[in-house]
C-alpha cells in the first residue's frame, strides 16, 4: 500500500474511530461533538503505535478526542500570530525570520495544537500566492530565513513544495530554509517512500540549506520507521531538529522526557527547544504543566544527558517574544531570558517573576499566570 492509499485510510469520524476501540454510546456522542468542532485525523501508522490496554497511553492522548477539549478557557492566539501577519499566510515577528502558513493539513491532527483555530478547518489564513511571498522576503533585506509551516508543510503536494523551494532558494539573502513537518513522526512512509520528494529536497538543497523542524514528543514515537525517514533526509544533505512540547499526561516525568532526549540524539536529531505549552482553547486545562513543576521536569531530564542533550532550551513562543525559562530562584521567584524578542527593548533581557505552584505561563506584562 502506498503512502497516499494508506493517507486515505486515515480515521477522521466517530465511527471510524469505533471501529477501532471499545466507545460507549455517551462517548461516541461526545467524540462526534468534539470532532465537528476541532477535527481528528490519525493515520493508520500512528494508530498502531496505541497501547490499548493503557486507559492513560501517552499516544492515544496527543490524538484521540478529549471532551476537555470543550472547556472554553484559553486563547486562541497565543501567540500574536495576527498581529504578525504582514500578507495573508505570512508572518513577520522576529527581524531574521519569514514564517509562511503553507496549509492547513497534517497527516495528523494533534489535539495539543496551538493552531486548533485553523488545521483542518478555515483556510483564510493561509498563503496562496508563492510569489507574493517571495517578493516580501527580497523586500525585507533584514530577513534571513524562511519558516515554511502550517498545518504540516510536507502534506503539500510536491509541486508546492518545488514551488516555495525555487522561489526561496534563488534569494541571495537567505542563509537558510526551513520546514516544519511533524510527518517524520506521524506518517513516515510519507518521506521514505516518495522518491519525488526526496530528490526535491536533495536538489535544492544544494543550493540553500535545508531544515526539517519536526517534533517528537514520547520516545515510543521515535519507532524504525521514523528514523527511516530522518535517516533519508539526513542522507540527501537535509539537518533535522526537534521541538519538544512538555504535555502532561506524554512526557511529564523526567525519565520519559529524558529517554526522549538521549533516543533523539542517537538518532543524529538535535534536540533544540523544549516548549512549554500553551495556553490554547481546547488545550491548556488537560495539557499545561505548571511553571514550577516544569523547570524540574525539564532540568532533571537534562541532568541525565551528555553534552548534545544538554543544549536543549526550555521555552515559551509568547506574544512579545521566545522567552527561555532559565530556573527557580528564592522566594517564589523563576528566572527568564528573552531568547528573542519582537520589540528591541526585550532584546536578551533577563527578568524574573513571582511564580505561584499553579502559574503555567506570562501575560503580556510579564507576569505569572
Amino acid at each position: 500500500m502506498s503512502w497516499k492509499e494508506e493517507y486515505k485510510k486515515s480515521i477522521t469520524s466517530v465511527g471510524q474511530l469505533a471501529e477501532k476501540m471499545t466507545l460507549s454510546e455517551g462517548e461516541y456522542q461526545k467524540y462526534d461533538q468534539i470532532i465537528a468542532r476541532f477535527p481528528m485525523m490519525i493515520t493508520p501508522y500512528y494508530f498502531s503505535l496505541i497501547d490499548p490496554d493503557d486507559p492513560a497511553d501517552p499516544i492515544a492522548r496527543m490524538c484521540i478526542p478529549s471532551e476537555d477539549e470543550l472547556v472554553p478557557e484559553g486563547s486562541a492566539d497565543t501567540s500574536g500570530e495576527e498581529s504578525n501577519t504582514r500578507q495573508v499566510g505570512l508572518q513577520h515577528k522576529y527581524d531574521q525570520t519569514a514564517l509562511i502558513l503553507s496549509t492547513n493539513v497534517c497527516a495528523m491532527y494533534c489535539r495539543h495544537c496551538f493552531r486548533k483555530r485553523l488545521v483542518g478547518l478555515s483556510d483564510a489564513e493561509l498563503n496562496k500566492q508563492v510569489d507574493e511571498a517571495a517578493a516580501y522576503v527580497r523586500s525585507h533585506p533584514e530577513i534571513t530565513n524562511v519558516l515554511i509551516t502550517g498545518g504540516d508543510s510536507l502534506m503539500n503536494p510536491n509541486t508546492i513544495i518545488k514551488r516555495y523551494l525555487e522561489e526561496f532558494s534563488a534569494i541571495p539573502g537567505l542563509d537558510f530554509i526551513r520546514f516544519g513537518s511533524r510527518v517524520s513522526v506521524t506518517f513516515p512512509q510519507r518521506i521514505y517512500e516518495d522518491e519525488e520528494l526526496l530528490a526535491l529536497l536533495e536538489t535544492y538543497g544544494k543550493k540553500k540549506p535545508l531544515y526539517l523542524i519536526t517534533q517528537f514528543n514520547h520516545p515510543r514515537e521515535i519507532t524504525p520507521e521514523a528514523v527511516r525517514a530522518v535517516k533519508e533526509l539526513q542522507d540527501r544533505g537535509i539537518q533535522v531538529r526537534n521541538q519538544t512540547v512538555l504535555l502532561r499526561g506524554v512526557n511529564d516525568e523526567p525519565e520519559t522526557l529524558a529517554l526522549l532526549l538521549r533516543r533523539l540524539t542517537q538518532n543524529h536529531i538535535v534536540p533544540y527547544y523544549i516548549f512549554q505549552c500553551r495556553p490554547v482553547t481546547g488545550v491548556m486545562g488537560r495539557f499545561q504543566v505548571p511553571l514550577r513543576e516544569a523547570i524540574r521536569i525539564v532540568e532533571s531530564a537534562k541532568s541525565l544527558q551528555n553534552g548534545i542533550g544538554k543544549n536543549v532550551r526550555y521555552a515559551m513562543s509568547h506574544p512579545r517574544g521566545k522567552i527561555e525559562i532559565l530556573g527557580e530562584l528564592e522566594e517564589g521567584r523563576m528566572l527568564f531570558k528573552f531568547h528573542q524578542s519582537k520589540n528591541p527593548e526585550d532584546a536578551v533581557r533577563i527578568f524574573t517573576v513571582e511564580v505561584s505552584d499553579e502559574s503555567r505561563w506570562l501575560d503580556n506584562d510579564l507576569k505569572a499566570v
